[in-house]
């Protein structure tokens, strides 16, 4: 049987993405299952005005349910140093998304050309460890050329496409936005499979669970 194919909405700032990035990969591999990695813009940066409007008490309950998720799941878990995604503190102690975004942007640019080159998944799972498992400062130095080494890629090769290609890039960056609103959530990571939405790392094995209804089987 032909292999089944899902669309992986995944976003470098999502705790959540990180923390399902290594059972996907597994999935993929264990699976005859292809990974459409379709990496999107964070919420703060989607929707700026997303932490106004949300109940006080939800940033307190994140930090506890990731850490204790991860913890769940055996994964280094630290909040990024830098944060992937630019914040400051309002007076009335909301968050708010600033002017200035010296990562996300280039991450999730890096993210598409990567996918291009068919180690999308890959890439994110190796950036997305550095990133959240710990490592201070992942942005300097040869960090993330290493991990992009790791899997393969050329950290240089992607950059320079990205330079290149800046306005296509993020035409397809707006699509993969377009598609994961219309498959029906705004979260991630949200995975899609013939048009049913599956959200959160805690629904993936929901989501095997529908697949195997469609006949996947092992890889031999």
């Amino acid at each position: 049987m032909a292999e089944l194919e899902i669309d992986v909405f995944w976003s470098f700032r999502s705790p959540w993405s990180y923390l399902a990035t290594p059972r996907l990969r597994a999935m993929a591999e264990e699976y005859e299952l292809k990974l459409n990695f379709r990496p999107v813009y964070p919420i703060a940066i989607r929707t700026p005005d997303f932490f106004l409007s949300v109940n006080p008490q939800w940033p307190a309950y994140l930090m506890v349910d990731v850490h204790r998720v991860a913890e769940f799941l055996e994964i280094p878990f630290v909040w990024p140093s830098p944060d992937p995604v630019n914040q400051y503190r309002g007076e009335d102690g909301r968050a708010r998304t600033a002017e200035d975004q010296p990562y996300i942007y280039r991450l999730t640019r890096l993210g598409v050309v990567a996918a291009e080159a068919g180690k999308g998944i890959e890439f994110a799972d190796a950036v997305s460890r550095l990133i959240w498992g710990g490592t201070k400062n992942w942005q300097e130095g040869n960090l993330l050329a290493d991990a992009a080494k790791s899997q393969g890629l050329d950290l240089q090769q992607l950059d320079q496409t990205v330079l290149d290609e800046t306005q296509r890039l993020e035409s397809v960056i707006e699509k993969n936005q377009a598609d994961h609103n219309a498959v029906g959530h705004w979260g991630v990571p949200t995975c899609a499979f013939e048009g049913e939405p599956f959200f959160g790392q805690d629904r993936l094995d929901v989501l095997l669970w529908r697949l195997k209804q469609h006949g996947l089987s092992r890889r031999s």
